[in-house]
């Protein structure tokens, strides 16, 4: 894995655009490049987020997904292509990522992540995006970021609405992902069952990893304390508010 310290030409033209920015500079580049970030699910938030993070050069990225390539997916999950059809989702999104980028360290989890494997996930990574489609994945996720006060960037995308929200534990002001969902009933939020228009989701994965660079980097301020709601449809953003919840089952013990 290429060190800003010993970089090459090559590779200084390669992140030129975003060196040059002042916020960032040659400091912010070496922090992505040194970074580990675990992105969960390759579908159709996670192959546009894990790609932009590869194209601008995080170092490591830790990639899970149980599934394979399905002709349903290619309208959405940009990462897999025609030919990647039966292929695991996690091997697919490799190839693609390598081919943006082949410096960065791209490691496959082919299985779902839970219980003490999720945990053994999230304590390797320094930040986790959520880019699954369940609630007891999210929930299950939540809990190991907390356990593990690894910030996390979850988002969630179904038929023209999407919604990105950030999290971080080491943050004592910080809501968690329960606070926001405290009670959820027998919900189908799959885009299988509710559909999803193609874009949206790209739109919603490249927050995320707008996102993820800004809290690695430390640019900006980031989405902790806030939800952004999009109703693509009017083409309309809505930012809430987001605050902690006091009697949180899962965060409030933490503080």
């Amino acid at each position: 894995m290429i060190r800003i310290a010993n970089v090459k030409e090559q590779q200084l033209l390669r992140f030129s655009r975003q060196i040059m920015l002042p916020e960032m500079d040659i400091a912010g580049q070496r922090k992505l490049v040194d970074a580990r970030v675990l992105v969960i699910g390759m579908g159709g938030l996670g192959c546009p987020a894990a790609m932009y993070l590869a194209a601008a050069g995080v170092g490591c990225l830790l990639v899970a997904d149980d599934d394979v390539v399905e002709i349903t997916n290619l309208q959405r999950q940009i990462a897999h292509a025609e030919q990647s059809l039966g292929q695991a989702k996690v091997e697919s999104a490799r190839e693609r990522l390598l081919s943006l980028n082949p410096d960065v360290e791209v490691t496959t989890m082919r299985e779902r992540l839970q219980g003490a494997r999720l945990g053994e996930a999230v304590a390797q990574a320094d930040l986790v995006l959520d880019a699954c489609d369940n609630f007891e994945s999210r929930f299950e996720i939540n809990k190991a970021c907390i356990a593990n006060r690894k910030p996390l960037i979850s988002a969630a995308a179904i038929r023209m609405q999407g919604q990105i929200a950030a999290f971080d534990p080491n943050d004592p002001a910080s809501p968690c992902y329960h606070c926001l969902y405290p009670q959820v009933g027998e919900l189908d939020t799959s885009c299988a069952r509710n559909g999803v228009m193609a874009p949206l989701v790209g739109i919603i994965g490249s927050v995320q990893a707008m996102e993820a660079i800004k809290m690695i980097t430390g640019i900006g301020q980031s989405l902790v304390g806030r939800l952004l709601l999009l109703d693509a449809t009017v083409m309309q953003w809505r930012e809430l508010k987001l605050p902690k919840d006091l009697s949180c089952e899962a965060c409030s013990t933490q503080i």
